[in-house]
């Protein structure tokens, strides 16, 4: 994919690539660290990487036919590793993003009314009303230092809310991101047994992460009682997430969710949707702040819009590209890790039962062959005729698993990402360069320092 640029982009900083000999307890030290720092030179240059797990193989697949294959076309031969299991079922437990089989077709069929564009459009006003609140508070706080990540994660946080409950985080936000901060610091980082042991055999972290999934779940289990406690009027349409969720039924079966399965997808929704978003909304002003002219185009394409209608949103051509490759620079979710449920053949290459197949979107996003100046920051390679192959960028996964909450989060991104860059001209008050960290999500290894200006 070619890319004309009419000044040098910006290429903002990584973490150093390891030695492609690094050994296997090398890299295993690594992993807790950073994922994304055991991935050397080989894995942005060649398209298939053949290893050993122990006593499997593993393989880093880069070519969007072999990407296909794996998540389209023989999806159901690839479950998810028990490394993956253990870092999200304490939080996710048996929700659409874990369910396998049965389980996981009466869940998309219940849930996809609920992510519908129609869907989505009726939850705009829910964003703009706490886009509204979020910048009348940084409007007291220009000129000085302040931590946007934080913003971020609070304004998402109050959007998944009320979006999901109709009421505001004021008085539960704080315990639901000691909760999302506790499990990342600790929990949600593989350990050695972790990565080795079946999922049946317990590790000494599942034990503690058996613990906070009884504290998590009872907390899920409050907010939903207390959204079910405001009810709502008989014949009236749905005037939130939940409504839609509680109401929702199986086309085929007409069964909708048990109170225990809906703790789950509740959570899912919650956490996916409202951290995911944070990181990527804080990645895109670090990068936007590190681009003033970039910046000011997105502010330009903003100035004189309302911005309060999916139709407006749509509208955002150049700030919905500067989100797409803030995606594809920062995937949200940096490695899909599968295991092969019996043998199969990939690129020509033989996959045994219990094989590991790795795809990585830091990876896919940044492969020299896929890309022109893969490292650089260009928002307009979104915008030309020559769009990427489907199995190359992958901010939300592909095949039939693919998010199905990604509608909702895009159109979320691009008005927040419109509506602050609209309102405050965004610079950096710490020259410390931000590395990103594969730890859950694509993290950045410490919350810098920013300063706004109203424009």
């Amino acid at each position: 994919m070619n890319i004309a640029s009419v000044r040098r982009p910006i290429i903002p900083p990584t973490p150093p690539r390891a030695p492609d000999n690094l050994s296997f307890f090398g890299r295993l030290a690594v992993i807790r660290q950073n994922m994304i720092a055991t991935w050397g030179q080989r894995a942005y240059e060649e398209e298939i990487i053949q290893g050993r797990f122990f006593l499997h193989k593993s393989f880093i697949l880069n070519q969007p036919d072999a990407i296909r294959h794996v998540l389209l076309s023989n999806y159901q031969n690839y479950t998810r590793t028990p490394a993956g299991i253990r870092m999200l079922r304490p939080v996710l437990g048996e929700g659409l993003l874990l369910a396998e089989g049965h389980a996981w077709t009466f869940q998309r069929r219940t849930l996809s009314p609920a992510f519908t564009p129609r869907a989505t459009a009726n939850l705009v006003p829910h964003m703009t009303a706490v886009l509204d609140e979020t910048i009348a508070k940084l409007d007291v706080r220009t000129n000085e230092p302040i931590d946007l990540r934080e913003v971020m994660q609070r304004m998402t946080l109050e959007i998944a809310g009320r979006t999901m409950f109709s009421f505001g985080m004021d008085r539960h936000g704080p315990t639901l991101r000691n909760f999302v901060m506790e499990y990342a610091e600790r929990l949600g980082r593989a350990y050695f047994l972790d990565m080795v042991l079946p999922v049946s055999w317990p590790t000494p972290m599942d034990r503690a992460r058996a613990r906070f999934r009884t504290r998590w779940t009872e907390f899920v289990a409050m907010l939903i009682a207390e959204r079910r406690a405001a009810g709502k009027q008989d014949g009236a349409p749905p005037r939130d997430l939940f409504d839609l969720m509680d109401e929702a039924r199986d086309p085929e079966t007409g069964k909708g969710f048990s109170d225990a399965q809906l703790v789950d997808e509740v959570a899912t929704m919650i956490l996916a949707g409202h951290e995911t978003t944070a990181t990527a909304l804080f990645w895109a002003l670090y990068l936007l702040a590190l681009d003033p002219d970039t910046q000011e185009e997105v502010a330009s394409e903003t100035r004189g819009e309302h911005l309060d209608s999916m139709a407006d949103i749509d509208r955002q051509k150049f700030t919905r590209a500067v989100v797409d490759e803030t995606m594809r620079l920062y995937p949200p979710a940096f490695l899909v890790a599968r295991a092969a449920r019996d043998k199969d053949v990939v690129a020509g290459a033989k996959v045994s039962k219990g094989d590991i197949i790795m795809i990585a979107p830091w990876l896919l996003h940044r492969h020299e062959k896929l890309w022109d100046q893969p490292n650089a920051f260009i928002p307009k390679r979104f915008m030309t005729k020559e769009a990427p192959d489907r199995f190359a960028y992958l901010p939300f996964g592909a095949g039939p698993r693919v998010c199905m909450g990604a509608p909702f989060a895009q159109a979320e991104s691009v008005l927040a990402l419109a509506r602050l860059i609209g309102a405050f001209r965004v610079e950096l008050a710490d020259a410390t360069p931000v590395i990103p960290c594969g730890v859950v999500t694509t993290q950045p290894d410490h919350s810098p320092l920013f300063r706004i200006t109203r424009r």
